[in-house]
């Protein structure tokens, strides 16, 4: 791992993420960059709007003291930062600023969300994650000591899965953590018998060359599938696939790797299908 993303807002959320990111930063030496993006719309920025230009260069410089001010904590000593701000709340600059950097993970915190607030609204984190082609891992709850012994990848032992599953694996490895491999059977039409469950993750793992041992575990939803299979493995953090919908088909279809981000009380790192 030679790089990291931590999007920030100054919130709590953001420093909880700032922690972990840090520890993954200098558990592998990585660059660690801080990104704050400001609400400035290109009208703004261009002058087409009545704010005078020195009240946005103000702005800006108050932005960069107040991340100067932020950034200097304990946890940071020895880490190598770069900060960043970028002018718009554009989530796709996340993305953009990946694949410049050439950056192997984003670390974002998040409150979680429910009902409409989470179908209409979403939030910040939900945004990076539908857009993001490298893995996101999303931190809730105060995380002290990061660590990641156990961690869980469930998926459908589908071949659209099969190159999220290579990078869960290897993701693994950067981690040092144990690697536990579940596929979630579920009643109805999603119901496979247990010789047909094995024969198509059998298939899955000849194709994708991983030689990895996966538990068969029985639930009504995958969601809780996952989540309770999580909790019974005492594991540190969650992986799993997401097609990263949008508009109306996440509306409609929605996303169990959103949905296991957003209610999940350990660390989630998803990997784009």
């Amino acid at each position: 791992m030679k790089s990291i993303i931590v999007p920030i807002d100054f919130s709590e959320q953001s420093e909880i993420a700032l922690k972990v990111a840090a520890k993954l930063a200098a558990k592998n030496n990585a660059e660690l960059y801080v990104l704050h993006m400001l609400e400035l719309s290109p009208a703004i920025m261009s002058g087409t709007e009545y704010i005078p230009q020195e009240h946005v260069v103000h702005l800006i410089k108050l932005t960069e003291k107040r991340l100067g001010e932020f950034l200097d904590k304990p946890y940071l000593k020895g880490v190598n930062i770069t900060p960043i701000i970028k002018h718009y709340k554009v989530f796709s600059e996340v993305s953009d600023l990946a694949e410049k950097h050439n950056v192997d993970l984003i670390v974002m915190g998040s409150h979680g969300v429910d009902g409409l607030q989470e179908i209409f609204i979403g939030s910040n984190t939900e945004r990076v994650v539908r857009n993001s082609e490298i893995p996101v891992l999303v931190v809730k709850g105060d995380v002290d000591d990061f660590k990641a012994e156990r961690f869980v990848f469930a998926c459908d032992f589908k071949e659209e899965s099969t190159e999220a599953a290579k990078k869960a694996a290897a993701f693994s490895k950067l981690l040092g953590a144990e690697l536990k491999m579940v596929y979630i059977n579920t009643p109805a039409d999603a119901f496979l018998s247990t010789a047909d469950a094995y024969k198509q993750i059998s298939t899955f793992l000849d194709k994708a060359s991983l030689g990895l041992e996966v538990d068969i575990y029985n639930d009504y939803t995958v969601e809780k599938g996952v989540l309770n299979y999580a909790e019974h493995s005492v594991a540190d953090l969650i992986g799993i696939p997401t097609h990263g919908r949008r508009g109306l088909s996440h509306f409609f279809m929605g996303s169990i790797g959103e949905d296991i981000a957003n209610h999940s009380k350990i660390p989630v790192v998803t990997f784009k299908i």
